[in-house]
C-alpha cells in the first residue's frame, strides 16, 4: 500500500481536506492531526474500516476507541440518553481535549467499543480534523496514529515512521500543540469518574463536576480481565523498546541514582541536566507542565536511538497536567517505579 500525503500546510488545503474525506467515506483510514496527538481515523459507523485501524496499529481489539465529532448535532447521532451534565461539560470544554463516555447509539459500529454499551466522544479543537469530519459527514473513530504500545505521535513524521505503507493517507499538518491524549470522564457511572487525565485537569473538572471520582487505574494497573471504557487504561503504552523505569525524587537524589547506573539514559528535567553524567534527553522544566506534556512522547521516541541498557525518567508532580504526564510515563515503564 502507498500512503498518500495530503499537505494542508503548503499544499491546497480544501482539496486535501476533501481527499481525506473521500477516503474515509470509502472505508479507508487516514492519519489526522489533532491538538493532542495525531489520530488514525476511520468512519465510526463502519466495522470494516475500524478493523483496518486495529490491523495497521497491531492494536488489541478490546481496547475502545474515541469517536470525534464536529458539532453538537453529531453527538446525538452517536450517543443516546445524553444527561444534562454532558451539555454543561460540552459548553465548558468543547471543542478541546476532553472526552465524555456516554451511552452508545445503535448507529455506532460495535468495534468502536466492543462488549460495552458506552462510547467515548470528543469534539477536537484542531480545525482541520473538524473540517474533514464536516466534509465526510461522518463521525470518526480515531486512536493514536502509531504502532500499538509505542510512544504516541505528535508530528506527521512520527506517523510515517510507524505507519508508512500501512494506511491510506496521512494529513501533513502542524505539530500537535498539547502532546498528550485527551482527558476522559465517564458520565455513565453513579458519579462522574475520571478515567484518563489530560490537558483538562482534575482541578478544572471539579469546578463543573464537584463530585467527580478518580479511577484507581490512572496510577495503577487495572484488574486482569476487566473491561475498560477508555483507551489508555488497560495495556502497557507509550513505551520505547529500551527497559524503562520511572524515578520519583528530587534532582539531587535522581542525579545520584542515575549516575550510578551503567549505560543509562536519563529522560530528565532541564534543572537535572547539570548534575547528570549519563546521556540525557530533556523533556522540559519541572516547573512547566505544559512543556513536559508537549515533549514527553518525542523524548521517548528518541530513547532507542541511544542504545542504552535502561532509561530512567524523572517523574513529574501528580497535579495539574503533570498527572497526565505521570499517567503516560507509568505505563511506558510498565508500572516499574523507583522512589528515592
Amino acid at each position: 500500500m502507498t500512503t498518500e500525503r495530503l499537505d494542508i500546510l503548503s499544499g491546497d488545503y480544501q482539496n486535501s481536506i476533501k481527499r481525506a474525506a473521500d477516503i474515509l467515506k470509502s472505508d479507508g483510514i487516514v492519519a489526522v492531526p489533532t491538538e493532542t496527538v495525531y489520530g488514525l481515523a476511520a468512519s465510526a459507523f463502519s466495522d470494516a474500516a475500524i478493523l483496518k485501524v486495529f490491523e495497521a496499529k497491531g492494536r488489541p481489539q478490546d481496547n475502545p476507541l474515541i469517536v470525534h465529532i464536529s458539532d453538537m448535532d453529531m453527538l446525538k447521532g452517536v450517543a443516546d440518553d445524553i444527561p444534562d451534565i454532558a451539555f454543561v461539560c460540552a459548553k465548558k470544554f468543547w471543542p478541546g481535549p476532553f472526552t465524555m463516555v456516554l451511552k452508545k447509539s445503535g448507529a455506532v459500529a460495535d468495534s468502536v467499543s466492543p462488549g460495552l454499551e458506552t462510547v467515548a466522544v470528543r469534539m477536537p479543537l484542531e480545525k482541520s480534523i473538524r473540517d474533514i469530519i464536516d466534509c465526510a459527514g461522518l463521525p470518526l473513530a480515531a486512536p493514536s496514529a502509531n504502532i500499538s504500545g509505542c510512544p504516541s505521535p505528535t508530528t506527521y513524521t512520527h506517523v510515517l515512521n510507524d505507519l508508512d505503507g500501512k494506511i491510506d493517507a496521512v494529513v501533513l499538518g502542524n505539530d500537535c500543540k498539547i502532546g498528550v491524549e485527551s482527558t476522559v470522564v465517564s458520565l455513565c457511572t453513579d458519579k462522574p469518574r475520571l478515567l484518563r487525565p489530560g490537558a483538562v485537569t482534575l482541578e478544572q473538572l471539579k469546578a463543573v463536576l464537584p463530585d467527580i471520582e478518580v479511577d484507581k487505574a490512572i496510577l495503577s494497573e487495572p484488574e486482569n480481565g476487566k473491561k475498560v471504557a477508555s483507551p489508555g487504561m488497560k495495556y502497557k503504552h507509550y513505551a520505547p523498546k529500551t527497559d524503562t523505569f520511572l524515578v520519583e525524587g528530587n534532582s539531587e537524589k535522581y542525579a545520584e541514582f542515575v549516575n550510578g547506573r551503567e549505560n543509562a539514559v536519563a529522560v530528565c528535567f532541564a534543572e537535572d541536566k547539570p548534575f547528570l553524567k549519563v546521556k540525557t534527553l530533556v523533556y522540559g522544566s519541572a516547573n512547566d507542565q505544559s512543556a513536559l506534556a508537549k515533549n514527553v512522547f518525542s523524548a521517548l521516541r528518541q530513547v532507542d536511538q541511544l542504545k542504552a541498557t535502561a532509561v530512567y525518567i524523572h517523574a513529574p508532580e501528580k497535579t495539574g497536567v503533570g498527572l497526565a504526564v505521570y499517567n503516560r510515563l507509568i505505563r511506558a515503564a510498565a508500572f516499574k517505579v523507583i522512589s528515592l
